[in-house]
Parts: structure tokens; sequence; C-alpha cells
């Protein structure tokens, strides 16, 4: 149910927004919620692969979407779009569990701190490669996942829990930044949004439950919050990158 006064854009039957722009072929299109204007990318499985990427083959963290692009094979598939994902230390590795290709290059991080990260419950969005995608805060997945999936990454705080929205979140906060998250609406698809103007925890977290429909959702980054949208002409610069989520085309996607 959308917030009586909010200005939102709802979803249609294939669950992506509806737009009044013109129809182009990318995941993402504009939309306006409480007068915040926001980006909302859609990652069908049906149609697109997820994968984690950090670093080259040596190891060396990549830190942008051009260092990335420029080092993907030539036969590699489409990408659909991609966002930053996931803390990251000062040398770009990440600070809590990450696993890429099934290769788990972090542990999970369930220590209390300062910051984003550590105002608990903070998540793990994780998954196959095209089906099983889920966002999970971090207790459930320390006691219920067993066998590792092919990508994860933890971040936080979650945004919202079981169609809650996180405990310590005013309903518009006067903490204003870039964000971007993620969730998983009841359909298996993936909703990435970032705002495209300075937003508060409490706004952006009722867009993921209002508006995406998505029961669980977190966040992944503040301030650094960037997004690659090739059909659209769009990759983000500025500040060094950690993690970075890259969904891609599947070879039968239309």
């Amino acid at each position: 149910m959308t917030l009586a006064g909010c200005n939102t854009r709802e979803l249609d039957e294939a669950g992506n927004p509806i737009t009044d722009e013109p129809e182009v072929s990318s995941p993402c299109v504009p939309v306006v919620f409480e007068q915040t204007p926001l980006t909302h990318c859609t990652a069908d499985p049906a149609r697109h692969a997820i994968r984690m990427v950090e670093s080259d083959a040596n190891g060396n963290p990549l830190r942008s979407f051009a260092t990335y692009a420029a080092a993907r094979p030539s036969g590699a598939p489409p990408v659909a779009f991609a966002m930053n994902g996931g803390m990251y230390g000062e040398d770009g590795h990440a600070i809590g569990y990450y696993v890429e290709n099934r290769q788990r290059l972090k542990s999970l991080n369930r220590r209390e701190g300062p910051g984003n990260f550590h105002m608990l419950p903070n998540g793990v969005f994780f998954g196959e490669a095209s089906t099983d995608w889920d966002v999970w805060d971090t207790e459930r997945f320390a006691n219920d996942i067993g066998d590792r999936p092919q990508f994860a990454t933890q971040s936080g705080p979650m945004l919202v829990i079981a169609g809650e929205l996180h405990p310590q979140f005013a309903p518009d906060g006067d903490s204003l930044r870039i964000r971007n998250g993620v969730g998983i609406d009841p359909a298996g698809r993936a909703h990435f949004v970032i705002s495209e103007a300075p937003v508060s925890f409490g706004r952006f977290a009722r867009y993921f439950r209002d508006v995406a429909g998505t029961p669980n959702a977190l966040f992944l980054d503040g301030s650094v919050s960037q997004l690659w949208d090739p059909a659209r002409g769009r990759m983000d610069s500025g500040a060094a990158l950690g993690p970075m989520i890259i969904v891609e085309m599947r070879e039968n996607g239309e």
C-alpha cells in the first residue's frame, strides 16, 4: 500500500516501475517518491544473471566501473546494469561477508561497532547466478545457510526486515545522503534503487517496502553510490569503489 499524499510510481505486471519516459532497452527507469528522484533497476532471474566483482586476476581492486568494463573479456555477456554493493575498507576490499564465484574472500562479520554497517541488524544479499536471490539479516543468514552461495555481499543496515522498517530509522531523519540498496520481491526479482538526490534512511526504506514491494531490503552504500546503465549511456564515476554487483543478460534472455 502506497503512503497517502506521496508522489510515487507504481509497478506494472512485470514488476517494473511505470514511467512516462520513452521506452529503451534498459532495466532502469527514473521514478519519483515523496518528491525525491530515484532510479529503479529491476533484475529478473528469467533474463538476468548476477555476479560479484571486486578485484582483477592479480587480486588488485578494480575500484571503478570504467576499469572493470575495460577488463571484461570480449565474449562476456552484455551488462544490463551494475551498482556498487557492500561495505569496504580503504584498500577496496570488503569488510563483511563476500563471495565471488563461490569463493569466500571474507568471512561473515557479526561484530558490533560504529557506522552504518554496524547499525544492527545488517544483512547479506546472496544467491546463485540466475536463481534464488535473497536478502536476509545477518543472524538469519548465519543460522540458516549451509551451502555457500555463488555470490554474496554483506552490508548494513537492513532497510526492511520481514515487511517492517529498520527499528532505528526515523520517518524522515536529517541524515541525507545519496544512497543505493537492493530488495527481493515475492516473485524473486531483485530491485536495485539509487537516489538521484540526498535522501533519508526512512524515506529510502519506505520506497522498498511500499513501492518495490520487497519484504526484505538491504542498504548497499551511501555518498559513494554509483550506477552503470549501458543502455542509457550512464557510467557513474567519483569515489573509488569496492565490491560491484554486475547484472548480465542471460544467453536466452530477451
